[in-house]
């Protein structure tokens, strides 16, 4: 029906709008928009300015029957119909000027709301507006300003639907998480006789479970959740995998109000699989929420560490957006009505692929399964400088020791600094060099593990033996940069990009001559990651240093560049006394590996006392080099280098 806009409040002047005149404004020629002061522009944009700012008091609105409508209810009507977007205001913008059919103008807005994931909804609106008896131009309010399916009581509700999530891949380009079994371990409370008897026996259950759990289940909670729950609800304690659950199944399945749930969840191949490296997937927690409003809602899964926290916005891709019109219904709860005034289609995560092997991951987790201490294994292709696995021990889930640890390397670091000697010519392999009992520089004695003695033996013998007085005593053929430079030469305190955090070391360089010959046994002030000594390794074996990877898509912008050929003489001098530590030295307990190992054992001082160390032991079969760190591991013999029997045994040969 046509509109009227009476104005009774000037019932003498002519110019009252009728039903005709509206029609007119349909049918007539339209007249170019006034200009000025006095046009309907100045009246657009101030609605405008006020909608954005919620304050309407300096425009005229009018409903379409021509009553005048207060501002502040016009501007609580604009809060409603914008519903959940109603906290991010739309920007607002004029599209040229008004069009005026006598007393009517017809304005084009452009609407942009800012949605999250930088999403943008754009749309032209039509505003009316009505010249008055008073000479002002009034803002004819209805729900369809905001936008034309709107009707009053409608709102704007914004949906979200997460795309899926892209897979970490290993070097063969397969999903190293995928769906796998597990049980969800719960209790039922109108099953339960006594609640302390069965938090008990599940807590000697769990912690019996091998590999251990890490973090441990913690109960102290669930007599309260119990008796909070409903009689027949199910209150879950924790999600096992099935390998783990069938452990311990014996001893739990028929404890009073036990109950189990069989489900698949994306998991890695084994609970310990490259954990620190990969990172997690979880649902979004308050820090997410918080920090990352515009990104992440409730519900959401979230990356937490490694590789699945540094890169979540391209493995988790974008959310699918649908703006929807919901109404009220009866008790007042919204319901949607089914129309859909925008949709932005979900879009799915880029894969990541890494170097990873699966086999010499679970080789490597293996040989670590056993070690009650902190500790770290990662593994290199030596050809072309791929991590095969980063592993590591007890320890907080999400710490990377293998990548991160910033430690003293100890006697491993005689590979170092006898490169440099050889580089030199300071050494031969079979040049005498004395390795008395104690040496003493500058006042600070130095000794040897277990005191032992060898007396002039040939330099060969000094290194397989891990002879630290015959190393202080030559320190200073290397001078005060010598050993840095031969440590730069295998890539340590390079600029690494590797995708994930790494440390790659800190060579002590300078000081005093105390320090120098501390430092040509890997202690001072120097301090390495197992990454790179594993790396430091790999060149040796190599003949020039090629900076690890872990990443082949997306590849790291920045890798260090690969390093110069090593000199020929000194590399194989180097390797033959490597292999000595197998055959005849101090890792002689893997002489009996299958293939040719070499390698250098370590044990490093961490503080002022000499019974507190760390274990290490570097070396390389075939195609892969390795390093292993047990901290306060104490004999290198006793524990690092069992962890490299186990990696070895458990390794294909290549």
């Amino acid at each position: 029906m046509p509109l009227s806009y009476p104005r009774p409040h000037r019932p003498n002047h002519a110019r009252r709008l009728t039903a005709a005149l509206t029609t007119a404004l349909l049918t007539a020629g339209v007249l170019a928009g006034c200009s000025g002061d006095d046009g309907p522009q100045s009246s657009v944009d101030a609605f405008l300015s006020g909608w954005r700012s919620g304050d309407l008091q300096a425009v005229g609105l009018i409903d379409p029957t021509g009553n005048k409508l207060p501002s502040a209810e016009v501007t609580r009507e604009i809060k409603e119909l914008s519903g959940e977007l109603a906290a991010t205001p739309p920007t607002l913008k004029r599209r040229g000027e008004p069009k005026v059919t006598k007393d009517i103008a017809t304005a084009t807005v452009q609407v942009e709301w800012n949605l999250p994931g930088q999403t943008r909804w754009t749309y032209d609106r039509e505003l009316r507006l009505a010249h008055g008896d008073d000479d002002q131009w009034q803002v004819i309010w209805e729900p369809r300003v905001v936008h034309e399916q709107l009707t009053k009581g409608d709102r704007l509700a914004l949906r979200r639907d997460a795309g899926a999530r892209a897979a970490v891949l290993d070097a063969a380009g397969q999903p190293l998480v995928t769906p796998r079994p597990v049980v969800r371990v719960g209790v039922q409370p109108d099953g339960v006789t006594d609640i302390k008897k069965l938090v008990k026996d599940l807590d000697a259950a769990f912690r019996a479970i091998r590999p251990a759990l890490v973090p441990a289940v913690d109960l102290a909670d669930l007599p309260e959740r119990v008796a909070k729950a409903e009689p027949g609800a199910f209150v879950e304690v924790v999600s096992l995998r099935e390998e783990a659950y069938l452990q311990i199944k014996p001893r739990i399945y028929d404890l009073d109000g036990t109950k189990f749930i069989s489900a698949k969840v994306d998991l890695a191949p084994t609970r310990e699989f490259a954990r620190a490296v990969l990172g997690t997937v979880d649902p979004a927690q308050a820090d997410d929420l918080t920090a990352h409003p515009d990104r992440y809602v409730a519900g959401d899964l979230v990356g937490h560490g490694g590789l699945q926290g540094r890169y979540d916005e391209r493995l988790r891709g974008a959310p699918g957006l649908t703006v929807v019109v919901e109404r009220p219904a009866e008790g007042g709860k919204l319901e949607s009505t089914g129309t859909e005034l925008f949709r932005r289609e979900p879009q799915p995560g880029q894969t990541l692929k890494t170097t990873l092997d699966v086999a010499a991951q679970n080789a490597a987790d293996g040989a670590l399964r056993a070690e009650s201490r902190r500790s770290a294994l990662v593994a290199l292709r030596i050809s072309d400088g791929a991590v095969l696995a980063a592993a590591n021990g007890p320890g907080p889930a999400g710490e990377n020791l293998a990548f991160t640890a910033q430690v003293p390397p100890g006697s491993t670091f005689k590979v170092v600094s006898t490169l440099g000697l050889l580089d030199r010519g300071a050494v031969t392999l079979d040049g005498p060099v004395a390795c008395p009992k104690t040496f003493t520089v500058d006042g600070r004695s130095f000794k040897n593990s277990d005191n032992f003695e060898l007396g002039s033996v040939p330099f060969r013998t000094d290194f397989a033996k891990s002879c630290n007085t015959a190393f202080a005593s030559l320190a200073p053929k290397l001078g005060g940069d010598g050993l840095a430079a031969a440590g730069r030469a295998l890539g340590l305190e390079g600029q690494w990009d590797l995708g994930p955090d790494a440390f790659t070391g800190k060579v002590s360089t300078g000081g005093s001559p105390a320090e120098q010959a501390a430092a040509s046994f890997g202690q001072g002030t120097t301090l390495v990651s197992p990454l790179a000594m594993a790396g430091a390794t790999a060149a040796v074996a190599r003949g020039r240093f090629e900076q690890p990877k872990l990443l082949l898509d997306p590849a790291p912008a920045k890798p260090a560049a690969a390093g110069e050929q090593l000199k020929p003489e000194s590399v194989a001098a180097l390797r033959s006394m490597m292999r000595e530590v197998v055959t005849s030295g101090t890792g002689s307990a893997l002489k009996d590996v299958p293939g040719e190992v070499y390698g250098k054992t370590g044990t490093a001082e961490y503080d002022d006392n000499p019974a507190h160390t760390h274990a290490w032991f570097v070396g390389w079969r075939g195609d892969v080099a390795f390093a292993v760190f047990v901290e306060k591991g104490g004999a290198s013999t006793a524990s690092a280098v069992p962890i490299a029997e186990r990696f070895l045994r458990a390794l294909p040969q290549s």
